[in-house]
């Protein structure tokens, strides 16, 4: 949770919020896996498909750099090194994969900036791309065949910066 690190969290904490989603016959929901990454395996292991936003670090990449792609087809340069997991996202999906229960999965990730801790301010570079990152899922999921209706106008920076105190 704490600046940059809490982007995913941030990010499905606004979209449940902004948005009502519908489909003639899937249903979407929102999981703040926070950094539990292995004990989700029992929640992953339920979903037929699911996207993770999260944080990664790549490569030659810069700060609010955004990534898309599917899990099968992540790029040799991409990793989750440095985040607040315990246990890296990474290493939960190939266990997942493992056990034969990984759902069909995208990959949304953004390159955070490292903030001091105890800080839940987003970084001006990570709040541009988060904008981009709400409208690459949007555009995702309407391809998937939901529709949504926009229901309310939350800030992300105040979502973050009210986060700790629910």
């Amino acid at each position: 949770m704490f600046a940059d690190e809490g982007l995913g969290v941030h990010l499905c904490k606004l979209l449940e919020k902004n948005y009502i989603f519908s489909h003639e016959k899937d249903s979407i929901s929102f999981v703040d896996g926070g950094t539990l990454a292995l004990q989700l395996s029992y929640i992953i292991a339920e979903y037929d498909e699911m996207v993770v936003i999260d944080c990664i670090a790549a490569d030659d990449a810069k700060i609010g750099d955004i990534f898309f792609f599917p899990y099968e087809a992540m790029p040799k340069k991409v990793n989750w090194s440095g985040s607040a997991h315990e246990v890296e996202m990474l290493q939960t999906l190939q266990y997942m994969e493992l056990m034969g229960d990984l759902p069909k999965t995208q990959i949304l990730a953004c390159v955070p900036k490292r903030i001091e801790p105890l800080s839940f301010k987003i970084s001006d570079e990570v709040l541009k791309s988060l904008e981009k990152m709400e409208k690459i899922l949007l555009d995702f999921l309407e391809k998937k065949g939901f529709v949504y209706e926009k229901i309310a106008n939350y800030n992300i920076q105040e979502l973050a910066l009210s986060s700790y105190k629910s």
